[in-house]
């Protein structure tokens, strides 16, 4: 994987060029442009969550600021489904060009129309379903049934004059799913037959032995959690997670009990869901949120986002007392999903709050009360020896994810030189079945912050690291324009630290003499004297306190 930018020589015609933007290297932020013939088709757009080292940041997209200048080339974005790390950004895309159209199922489609009318976008849409084929420009495109933890999701075979690539999406092969519908091994074998030059294939579990567990294994442990529980169940979930929500809905139905959602993005999901026909609501399981307090607590289940520990999630809020649920003594809270890499921190403290409380919480590491929506080692193997295509390039996952996925293609007789494993923005050209690296873009990180997009970067998040780990020293100095004397100060406030703000009389004679030495030496520059002022105030603070807080001094000249 280089480390170094390489400029991509300029597209040959006739030759396809594949630029992983995002998902390589992380589980997010899924996004995927293909180029031929000066056009450019879009495979998802997703959002990435933020971890505890990215203070204050809301989501993150991918870096796909290098196709500004090419929008109108786009042809089109494929969503191979609806969940929030493949359809999170299409907003952000959708700005900067809002006709663009966008492909994808039917559920699929209104989760992203619903997403898209909050930010005032009204898309262009074409609806697609397994077994249908499209030309959209020089892409002859063929969609195939595949199987993960939320309906109607598409592999997509993208055929093009260079060769043909098979990008799966998120799959598994679920041998009994809830909704009967089968990842289609039989397309991937006809297209395994008639030749795949490059198979992109999700990595999540690569690492993981065996086969994913089925999906109605699930069923029955919440029927028999929900039933032993005295009091009120609150079931935290993603909120696109309509496989799980079903689940939830038929077990509390079952049990005598109702279900009220919580949070705006479950409701919506489900809503649009249900109205789809994707989610079957047993009569009268569901009330309002607001009746739910009506309800005897033994005949009630909430069923709420935050299962990944997002502090302004519903479940968070609860953990912290901050919401109109309490929890309280005889509570159960089940948490419905894995962890995502990155999250453990954040969801561990969530559980250990919600157990102060009282709660009793059932999560992965104690109960079956999640399966994956990724396939595993297993499956992988039947996909490497069913469709054995030529090039293989690992997406959707951490290294650890992309390098297990990689040795499964070798063990499977896929060459080692035919076999890439790269980083967000390598460049990949396709041409007469041959795949070769040509080049490296330089992509980042976008952080949405509030309403600012693209405007936050890492130094700034580096100063709010030091902020709430290191605190915070402000120097106020007055000096004299002409000579250089101090008028007033040094004034010296500190946020963030523990000791009393009279240990800092034992370094304002040091700024004093620094300003001096430099006012001798003719330095007069209102930049410079700040800097000697950080200096001094750094040097003595990391060795007196042991300490790297956010210098700020402001030196004002009279």
């Amino acid at each position: 994987m280089p480390d170094v930018v390489i400029e991509p020589a300029p597209l040959e015609a006739g030759t396809l060029r594949i630029i992983p933007i995002g998902g390589l290297g992380e589980v997010g932020r899924n996004m995927t442009s293909y180029e031929i013939d000066g056009k450019i088709l879009i495979v998802d757009c997703g959002v990435l969550f933020p971890e505890e080292h990215q203070p204050g940041v809301d989501l993150i997209l991918p870096d796909f600021g290098f196709l500004r200048e090419r929008l109108d080339d786009i042809v089109g974005v494929v969503l191979t489904h609806g969940h929030e790390d493949h359809i999170g950004a299409v907003p952000y895309l959708l700005r900067q060009r809002t006709d663009i159209p966008l492909i994808g199922s039917t559920l699929t489609l209104a989760l992203v129309e619903a997403k898209l009318k909050e930010h005032r976008i009204q898309p262009y849409t074409l609806t697609v379903a397994e077994g249908q084929r499209e030309r959209i420009g020089p892409f002859d495109l063929e969609f195939i049934a595949v199987n993960h933890s939320i309906p109607d999701a598409l592999a997509v075979a993208i055929k093009t004059r260079a060769g043909s690539v098979l990008a799966t999406g998120d799959f598994k092969m679920d041998q009994l799913p809830l909704d009967g519908r089968l990842t289609d091994l039989r397309e991937f074998a006809r297209l395994g037959a008639e030749g795949v030059d490059l198979f992109m294939v999700d990595s999540t579990n690569a690492d993981i032995p065996g086969f994913t567990p089925l999906e109605r294994s699930i069923g029955p442990v919440l029927d028999e959690v929900i039933a032993r529980s005295p009091r009120r169940v609150i079931v935290a979930s993603f909120s696109s997670h309509v496989h799980r929500v079903q689940q939830v809905l038929d077990a509390a139905h079952f049990n005598g009990r109702r279900v009220a959602l919580l949070g705006r993005s479950m409701v919506r999901n489900m809503t649009i869901a249900a109205e789809l026909g994707y989610l079957k609501v047993p009569e009268g399981v569901l009330v309002d949120y607001k009746r739910a307090g009506d309800i005897p607590d033994d005949r009630i289940v909430y069923m709420s986002t935050g299962s990944q520990g997002e502090p302004m999630a519903v479940l968070s809020r609860m953990a912290n007392r901050d919401h109109q649920i309490e929890i309280g003594e005889g509570d159960t809270v089940i948490l419905a999903s894995s962890l995502i890499p990155g999250n453990e921190n954040a969801v561990y403290r969530v559980i250990d709050g919600l157990t102060k409380l009282g709660a009793n919480v059932v999560h992965k590491g104690n109960a079956k009360v999640h399966v994956s929506g990724h396939a595993a080692a297993g499956e992988l193997l039947y996909c490497y020896n069913i469709l054995k295509p030529k090039n293989v390039l690992p997406i959707h996952g951490e290294y650890r994810h992309l390098f297990a996925n990689a040795k499964l293609a070798h063990d499977t007789g896929i060459r080692e030189q035919n076999t890439f494993i790269g980083e967000n923005g390598a460049v990949y050209d396709l041409r007469d079945g041959e795949v070769r690296v040509a080049g490296q873009l330089d992509l980042g990180f976008v952080y949405v912050d509030g309403s600012t997009v693209g405007e936050i970067t890492d130094a700034d998040l580096k100063d709010r690291r030091i902020l709430g780990e290191e605190g915070f020293i402000s120097v106020i100095i007055v000096v004299d324009a002409t000579t250089g004397r101090i008028i007033v100060g040094p004034e010296i406030h500190a946020r963030g630290f523990a000791e009393d703000d009279a240990v800092f009389e034992e370094v304002k004679p040091k700024i004093s003499s620094a300003l001096r030495e430099a006012a001798q030496n003719g330095v007069r520059d209102q930049h410079a004297l700040q800097q000697t002022v950080r200096r001094t105030v750094g040097t003595w603070v990391n060795r007196r306190l042991r300490r790297r807080p956010m210098l700020v001094p402001l030196v004002i000249e009279a």
